[in-house]
């Protein structure tokens, strides 16, 4: 679990932004680092980066701590996951050591595959919830800091659904008092952020902030919030394809998804209960995209298949596999084949520190509650009950940067164009 801090004068520790401030040529790959935004009309040659048009927080005054189940500093953790390159690793060594993870508040029940010694231990989960309230405001008195994200990045956890417990706020307060089993750890994590006015993002598919009680909570204290399950390797791929074939009025039969990864992440999920919650995530997106009650004759049928399968020796070095079996005019038949080599931690880092920064200027800008316009950074985008989630990337992405368009005072882009042509 990751918490970021901002505004502080100290320095910035973590491996991606260090390696990018001491000129390591190690591009972060980060939209709020690397992208711009076009303002005005295509005529008019304004592209600025987005870090240049609105007001981020400087990565250099951004502290990172967090908790865990084990009591590894970053520099060791790093060099267990071998993640980063051991040369690099070895250039900012003094700067990881010096972070070390609080004792985390953790129970097997919810995430049945890890066990670890660093854990806090409280009569109940309300003590607990106390327990991180009071970790979050140490260690923004310790850095000097002004404000505060909060992001879960824990593993997995068993598939949960909505209870009682969940309802308002105050069934969940007395549920956590109570030890009830329909709160797992995350949502006690969520639960002390925005009981400080934390903004909160969960990186993972299980249930967290997203329930009444917590999303009650948010509105009462001005935390934004966002989620859930980053979009990084196999389902961004089908955010980026289904649109397309959806366009083209291309039918689909079915979409088989299998997925080799070796890392903890791996071993979590092969855990059927763990993977339920994965699976739920990832099976959501097609149905969204393709519309198969507006659509039935192209996708009303289709077969959607998600498998994660853990196998040691690949590491974090995730190979995701897609066969799509479409159709075209008077129903003749195709196949797309996609093979995706990746690297999930080297795709999910850079946009951690995007939804961390992006949050930040949302609770400066006054933004509480869910933050829709950060839907293209997750598998299954928090949304308000009243409408579906959006899950094309590319009108998320017109959403986030029309999001930021007003945020700034400039007009919205349509790219109606007709404009250039009266």
């Amino acid at each position: 679990m990751l918490l970021v801090g901002l505004g502080a004068v100290s320095t910035t520790t973590i491996a991606g932004v260090i390696a990018v401030r001491r000129g390591l040529a190690r591009p972060i790959g980060s939209l709020t680092q690397m992208g711009t935004i076009r303002l005005g009309k295509r005529t008019e040659g304004r592209s600025p980066a987005i870090s240049d048009f609105v007001p981020l927080a400087s990565l250099g005054d951004v502290v990172f701590g967090g908790w865990d189940i084990f009591d590894e500093n970053s520099y060791e953790a790093a060099k267990t996951a071998g993640v980063l390159d051991v040369e690099l690793l070895e250039q900012i060594r003094p700067e990881l050591e010096r972070i070390t993870p609080m004792p985390a508040v953790f129970e097997r029940k919810y995430v049945k595959r890890l066990d670890g010694p660093n854990v806090k231990k409280g009569k109940n989960k309300r003590e607990l919830a106390e327990q991180l309230r009071e970790d979050i405001r140490r260690f923004k008195n310790d850095n000097g800091l002004s404000r505060l994200v909060l992001i879960w990045a824990g593993s997995t956890e068993i598939y949960m659904q909505e209870s009682p417990a969940h309802a308002s706020l105050d069934a969940f307060e007395k549920a956590l008092e109570a030890n009830d089993d329909s709160i797992p750890s995350s949502m006690i994590y969520a639960y002390a952020a925005i009981r400080e006015a934390v903004p909160y993002a969960n990186a993972a598919p299980n249930l967290s902030a997203d329930v009444p009680a917590l999303l009650q909570l948010a509105q009462q204290t001005g935390s934004p919030v966002a989620g859930k399950d980053l979009k990084t390797g196999q389902t961004w791929m089908k955010t980026l394809l289904a649109p397309g074939l959806k366009a083209r009025l291309l039918g689909v039969e079915g979409w088989y998804s299998t997925n080799i990864l070796g890392n903890r992440d791996g071993e979590v999920l092969d855990d059927p209960d763990s993977f339920k919650t994965k699976e739920e995530s990832k099976l959501s997106v097609l149905e969204y995209i393709l519309q198969p009650e507006v659509y039935p004759d192209l996708y009303k049928d289709l077969h959607h298949v998600v498998r994660i399968n853990y196998y040691p020796p690949r590491g974090d070095n995730k190979e995701g596999w897609d066969n799509i079996d479409i159709f075209g005019w008077l129903g003749y038949k195709m196949q797309l084949k996609i093979n995706f080599l990746c690297r999930d931690s080297i795709l999910a880092a850079p946009i951690v520190l995007d939804t961390a920064l992006f949050l930040d200027l949302a609770s400066r800008a006054g933004m509480s509650g869910i933050q829709e316009w950060l839907s293209f950074y997750f598998k299954s985008p928090m949304h308000a009950a009243s409408v579906y989630p959006e899950h094309d990337l590319f009108i998320q992405l017109m959403k986030l940067k029309n999001t930021l368009r007003h945020l700034q005072g400039e007009e919205l882009i349509t790219h109606l164009g007709l404009e250039y042509y009266d």
